[in-house]
């Protein structure tokens, strides 16, 4: 189902409570999704973040296990979770300053134009990361997974594909079982998708926003 207009899908979305386990989403479709996770924005476009599909069912129960037993976890057609990364630094840059080169088949790294300009830049991203503490760099880490689940979440309702943003779960546990410590990497947001079922009763309720008058600020 894809809407007439992005407000329309907008409107039409909300946090699915509970989702039909019989109704699946496509596997082009989830190739959308996951494309569009890869194409979201970045702070200096490091990307500090990894996107994990849980496929098997036996691993999804035990994260169930470790999200206060909320059934969307399970339930949904597909689980994704956003983990970032926890050791952010110089070496990133450089790895991002690769990736550029490989990109767009030029020898200047992280930024096209003046050379001087391009290492001054690079100078500043790394001097950005090496100023904070681990744990300010994982705080800024975590913003970025944020950035990346509100691309999903629209896209998703631009689809007519229900989505749920959870925090409550056990990151320390889904770390351990997700096998994201050796990466260096954290489950920072849980994303479950699929469709929603005909008796989800928030499925209809109508949509509580303030008026524009209370939240839009003009200068």
């Amino acid at each position: 189902m894809i809407m007439n207009t992005i407000i329309d899908a907008l409107n039409w979305r909300y946090a699915t409570k509970k989702f039909d386990p019989n109704k699946k989403v496509s596997k082009d479709d989830m190739d959308t999704l996951i494309e569009s996770l890869r194409l979201s924005p970045s702070s200096f476009g490091l990307q500090p973040r990894k996107f994990i599909h849980v496929t098997t069912s036996e691993i999804r129960e035990q994260l169930q296990a470790n999200s206060r037993g909320q059934p969307q976890i399970t339930e949904a057609s597909d689980l994704l979770v956003i983990a970032t990364k926890t050791n952010l630094q110089a070496s990133d840059v450089e790895e991002y300053g690769e990736s550029i080169m490989q990109t767009r088949k030029t020898n200047e790294p992280i930024s096209e134009g003046d050379i001087a300009k391009a290492l001054e830049y690079k100078a500043m991203m790394i001097n950005t990361i090496s100023s904070r503490t681990q744990e300010q760099l994982k705080g800024r880490n975590q913003k970025q997974a944020y950035i990346a689940m509100g691309v999903l979440l629209t896209v998703c309702a631009s689809m007519g594909i229900d989505a749920c943003p959870m925090e409550g779960f056990d990151p320390v546990k889904y770390d351990e079982i997700l096998g994201l410590n050796d990466l260096w990497l954290t489950a920072t947001v849980v994303i479950p998708v699929g469709y929603r079922a005909e008796d989800d009763k928030y499925a209809n309720a109508p949509k509580v926003r303030y008026a524009k008058e209370k939240l839009i600020i003009t200068k």
